[in-house]
């Protein structure tokens, strides 16, 4: 049989949950990159022992708290969503426990065993965003195709989207009537 990616992927409206990022290293530093990249609205707070200065601009631009300590499970309070992403093993599988106990989702960076979630690739332009999975086997695979995705979708696209949900307020029919002509009219994508 062959194997396939069972993911669910959905889109988080970050900016209405709470995100804890555990650590201040380089692995840390990627992560809030590309959080704050895709979500710069993102509520995020990191806890860790030292942050990198690159990670500290980042986060000052970004408006995320930052609280230099070792992590303990007091900080999960309040928190949807968390990444553990210390270089101390220990640490980070302490995070998954404790997140599991409480039934927050959790990431621990590099150590598939211990997602609820991976950070896939992302593309962004507009209104248009395209995440890429790829189960958690290959993130050198998924940051090829952002950026050939990024590469081959037209910059106009927001425009055409734009153009697409005006035109759809105007349609008169039920449901249906109104999914077969977006349809008919949007079919030239994939030709």
């Amino acid at each position: 049989m062959e194997e396939r990616n069972n993911l669910y992927p959905i889109f988080l409206k970050t900016a209405t949950l709470e995100v804890l990022l555990v650590g201040g290293g380089f692995v840390a530093e990627e992560k809030l990159r590309f959080l704050v990249k895709s979500s710069p609205d993102a509520k995020v707070t990191m806890v860790a022992t030292f942050f990198r200065e690159e990670t500290v601009a980042i986060a000052k631009k970004a408006n995320v708290k930052m609280v230099i300590d070792s992590y303990n499970k007091t900080y999960l309070k309040g928190k949807h969503l968390v990444i553990a992403t210390t270089d101390v093993p220990e640490v980070n599988i302490q995070v998954y426990k404790d997140c599991k106990n409480q039934n927050k989702l959790v990431n621990v960076a590099d150590n598939p065993p211990y997602c609820d979630f991976y950070m896939g690739g992302i593309v962004t332009k507009g209104n248009v965003k395209i995440a890429i999975s790829t189960n958690g086997k290959s993130p050198t695979t998924a940051k090829r195709l952002r950026q050939f995705f990024e590469e081959v979708i037209p910059e106009d696209i927001n425009q055409f989207v734009q153009n697409l949900n005006d035109y759809r307020k105007t349609i008169k029919g039920n449901f249906e009537q109104k999914v077969a002509t977006l349809n008919k009219l949007t079919e030239s994508l994939v030709k």
